[in-house]
C-alpha cells in the first residue's frame, strides 16, 4: 500500500488529504504575519504550514545576488538584499515551530540548498519539501533523502524522464516520498494544470504517495486532484491577496483555506466504496420508481402467459422486469386479476396447471 508517514500521521489512498498551507515569503519578513498565517491555517484545518529556507550567500551567484531588484514586489535594492529581508533564522524558525506544535499543525520548509537541508534536519522538522526548481538537482535530492525525513517533491517544469530520474535518485535512499504534480506558472491557467498526470504518476510509481501543488486560483483543481488520487495537496496562503509580492495574488485567505479543506473531505466521502451496490438510502426511491411484472388483465388459472399478458408497472415491490423471459410461456397455477403480481412460485411449466 502506498503510504507516507509525517509526524506519526499516515497519508495514504484511504485517508483525507494532507493539506500543506504554503506561507513561503508571504509573511513579508515579519514574524507577526507568519504567526497569524499559522494561526489561520491551523484554524482552517490545514495539516501543515510551510516556509522556504535559503542560504542566500551560497545559493546565488554574486552577479545575481548583487543585481538591482526594484519594483512593487521588492523588499531591497538588490536581489540579495530582497531575499535576506525575507529570510528567517533559527530563532524565528524555533519560535514558529513551537507555535505550530501548540496549534496542532505540522511545521516544515522547502530546502533550496545543502545548508538549508542541514538547518531543517537539525531543527527536527517532520518533513522536507523540495521545490520544482530542484527536481533536476539530483545532488540536492540525494542529500535531502539522506536526512532521514519524508521528502515532498514538486515536479513543475519537468518531463517524465526528469521525474523518473528524481525518483530513481531518492527512492533507493529514502522510500518516504510524496511526488507532486505541479505547473511552474504563477498563477497557473486551467489548461496548464494537466491533472491527468496524477494517473500517470500513480501507475508509474505504485508505492509512492502522489499529490498536487497548485498555483491555480481557487480550490476546485485541488478537489479534482484528490478524486484523481492526490493525497498531498499544497496551496499558497496569505493574509491579503492584494498585497505586493509574486505569490499573494494566487494564494488562499483563511476562508478559502477552510473551503479547500472542507471540500477535500467532502470529495473523500463522495468517492465512497468501489463496490456497486444498492444503498439502504436508495431503497425508498427504488421502491417508488422501480417496476415489477403484473397481469395486464384478468387471467384464468392454467393460462399460458404471453408477452401481451404481462405489464410492467410501479411500484417496484415485486418480480423485476429483467425476469420477463422467466415468466413468458409458463402457466398460471391460479387465476390473476388485472395488476396482480406475477410470482414465480405460482407458475408451472408445460401442461401442468391446465384447467
Amino acid at each position: 500500500m502506498r503510504a507516507l508517514t509525517v509526524n506519526e500521521r499516515i497519508v495514504s489512498d484511504d485517508t483525507d488529504a494532507y493539506v500543506i498551507a504554503e506561507i513561503g515569503h508571504n509573511h513579508e519578513g515579519e514574524l507577526g504575519k507568519a504567526e497569524e498565517l499559522i494561526r489561520q491555517a491551523a484554524a482552517a484545518g490545514a495539516s501543515a504550514v510551510k516556509l522556504q529556507k535559503r542560504d542566500n550567500r551560497s545559493l546565488y551567484t554574486r552577479e545575481m545576488y548583487d543585481s538591482p531588484y526594484t519594483g512593487r514586489n521588492s523588499f531591497g535594492p538588490t536581489y540579495g538584499a530582497h531575499r535576506e529581508f525575507l529570510e528567517f533564522g533559527r530563532a524565528e524558525y524555533t519560535h514558529l515551530q513551537q507555535l505550530s506544535a501548540e496549534l496542532g499543525v505540522d511545521f516544515f520548509a522547502t530546502a533550496f540548498d545543502f545548508a538549508s537541508v542541514d538547518f531543517l534536519a537539525e531543527l527536527g522538522v517532520p518533513a522536507i519539501k523540495i521545490a520544482s526548481g530542484d527536481v533536476r538537482n539530483t545532488p540536492l535530492l540525494a542529500y535531502a533523502a539522506k536526512a532521514g525525513k519524508p521528502l515532498i517533491v514538486s515536479t513543475g517544469g519537468a518531463d517524465m524522464e526528469t521525474v523518473r530520474r528524481a525518483c530513481g535518485t531518492i527512492l533507493p535512499i529514502n522510500p518516504e516520498l510524496a511526488l507532486l504534480q505541479c505547473t511552474a506558472t504563477y498563477p497557473a491557467q486551467t489548461e496548464e494544470l494537466n491533472l491527468a498526470v496524477l494517473g500517470t504518476y500513480r501507475a508509474e510509481f505504485p508505492d509512492t504517495v502522489i499529490g498536487y501543488s497548485g498555483h491555480d486560483l481557487g480550490p476546485w483543481a485541488a478537489w479534482t486532484a484528490y478524486a484523481l488520487g492526490a493525497r498531498v495537496v499544497e496551496k499558497h496562503v496569505t493574509l491579503d491577496r492584494t498585497r505586493p509580492g509574486s505569490d499573494h495574488k494566487f494564494s488562499l485567505e483563511q476562508e478559502d483555506i477552510a473551503e479547500l479543506v472542507d471540500g477535500l473531505r467532502r470529495v473523500r466521502r463522495s468517492l465512497g466504496s468501489p463496490d456497486k451496490q444498492v444503498l439502504a438510502a436508495e431503497r425508498p426511491a427504488v421502491l417508488k420508481m422501480g417496476k415489477k411484472l403484473v397481469a395486464q388483465r384478468d387471467l384464468p388459472a392454467g393460462h399460458r402467459l404471453t408477452l401481451e399478458d404481462v405489464a410492467i408497472k410501479s411500484p417496484g415491490d415485486g418480480l423485476t422486469p429483467d425476469r420477463l423471459a422467466d415468466v413468458v410461456g409458463r402457466r398460471l397455477s391460479g387465476a390473476l386479476t388485472a395488476d396482480a403480481d406475477i410470482v414465480l412460485d405460482e407458475l408451472v411449466d408445460g401442461d401442468a396447471g391446465r384447467d
